[in-house]
């Protein structure tokens, strides 16, 4: 089954691939033990390097893992901040009264 992707998706998965790949060889680590690091294939690292869609999340999150990225991860769908709920969940702090002399 082909997963139809929209050009911005395709170029995002293809960057993510590539460097997924400039990491391992950052770290000087062929295929076959990053592989087997990963618990995969050296075919389905190929995928992953590749940027095809086709590759589960969970291996894009273990390689995450394995380069000590995955923390990363938790900004991509991070609550927004506002203001607005912020100043709302504030604590109230109380205002000293002026002395008068």
């Amino acid at each position: 089954m082909e997963i139809m992707l929209s050009d911005n998706v395709h170029s995002n998965l293809t960057r993510m691939g590539a460097r997924l790949r400039a990491e391992r060889l950052a770290r000087n680590e062929p295929q076959a033990r990053f592989a087997a690091r990963l618990g995969v294939s050296v075919p389905t690292l190929r995928r992953l390097e590749q940027g095809d869609a086709s590759a589960q999340i969970g291996l894009w999150l273990t390689a995450l893992e394995v380069l000590g990225r995955l923390q990363e991860v938790e900004a991509l769908l991070a609550p927004r901040y506002s203001l607005f709920d912020a100043a709302a969940e504030a604590p109230k702090t109380r205002q000293r009264a002026r002395r008068r002399a």
